[in-house]
C-alpha cells in the first residue's frame, strides 16, 4: 500500500489539490496529514474543507493551535508576536470560518495508526509537542528522547518544512516537508510517499511536485498583510520579512 504523507499546507489550496492528484497518479491509496493547515496562504478554510470532505486523517499543527487560541481568547493570544506575524495570524483566524474552526478544534495532537501490520505515529513537530522539531541531523539518542516510551515503526512529522527520510533507532523517520509552503529555495512543494506491506520493511521517499503557484500568488495580491509573501511563494523561500 502506498500512502501519501503531507504536512504544512499553510492555506495553499492549489498546492494541496495538485499534491493529492500527484499522489493518486503515483498509486497512493491513502493520504495522512501531519498538520498546519492554516497560516500564510490565502485559503485556510478551503484547505480544512478539502481535508474534511475527503476524510483525510490529520493532526493539528502549531499554527493551527495558535489560530484556535486567537478565536477563543481574542487578540491577547497573539501578544508577543512581531506585528506582521500577528497580522497574518489574525487574518487566518478571521477567514477560517465556522466550519474550519470546528474542524481544527476536533483534531488530535497525534495519531496512532496500524496499516498492513505496521505501527505509524503521526505528529506535527515531534511526539514532544507540535512546536518541537526533527531535523535530518537527528541522532539515535535525540530521537529516543523525543519518542519517550513510544516505539512506532514509522514516525511521520512536518513543521520544519525540511523534507527527509531517515532510519534512526529502528524507526523510519519521515518528515514530509511542506506541501504548501517550501522554504529551501525550491518552489515545488513536497510530500512523502510511504510504502507499507505485510511482512516487509516499510520504505519512503520524498516527492516534489509542480502546481499552479500563479493562482496562489494572485490571491495574495492587494490583500494586506500578504503582499510581501508573494515573492517567497514564487521562489520557495522562508518569509524573510517576518524574521
Amino acid at each position: 500500500m502506498l500512502i501519501a504523507c503531507i504536512s504544512d499546507l499553510h492555506g495553499n489550496l492549489p498546492a494541496l489539490e495538485a499534491c493529492v492528484r500527484d499522489a493518486a497518479a503515483r498509486g497512493a491509496k491513502r493520504v495522512i496529514c501531519a498538520g498546519d493547515m492554516t497560516g500564510y496562504g490565502p485559503f485556510p478554510g478551503e484547505v480544512c474543507r478539502f481535508l474534511e470532505e475527503r476524510g483525510i486523517p490529520a493532526v493539528f499543527g502549531n499554527y493551527d493551535r495558535k489560530v484556535i487560541e486567537v478565536l477563543g481568547k481574542g487578540e491577547s493570544a497573539a501578544e508577543g508576536l512581531k506585528s506582521r506575524k500577528r497580522d497574518l495570524l489574525m487574518w487566518a483566524a478571521r477567514h477560517l470560518g465556522r466550519a474550519g474552526r470546528k474542524y481544527l478544534s476536533g483534531l488530535p495532537e497525534r495519531l496512532s495508526l496500524r496499516l498492513k501490520g505496521h505501527r505509524i505515529l503521526v505528529t506535527h513537530g515531534s511526539p514532544v509537542s507540535p512546536d518541537d522539531t526533527i531535523y535530518p541531523s537527528i541522532t539515535v539518542k535525540g530521537l529516543e528522547n523525543k519518542l519517550g516510551g513510544r516505539r512506532p515503526e514509522i514516525l511521520v512529522c512536518g513543521h520544519t518544512h525540511i523534507p527527509f527520510v531517515k532510519k534512526v533507532a529502528g524507526v523510519l523517520a519521515v518528515n514530509c516537508g511542506s506541501a504548501g509552503h517550501p522554504v529551501d529555495g525550491d518552489p515545488r512543494p513536497s510530500y512523502a510517499l510511504l510504502r507499507v506491506e505485510e511482512n516487509a520493511r516499510p520504505r519512503a521517499r520524498i516527492v516534489r511536485f509542480d502546481y499552479d503557484s500563479g493562482r496562489t500568488i494572485a490571491a495574495l495580491e492587494n490583500r494586506p498583510p500578504f503582499d510581501a509573501l508573494r515573492k517567497d511563494f514564487a521562489e520557495g523561500n522562508k518569509m524573510r520579512f517576518l524574521q
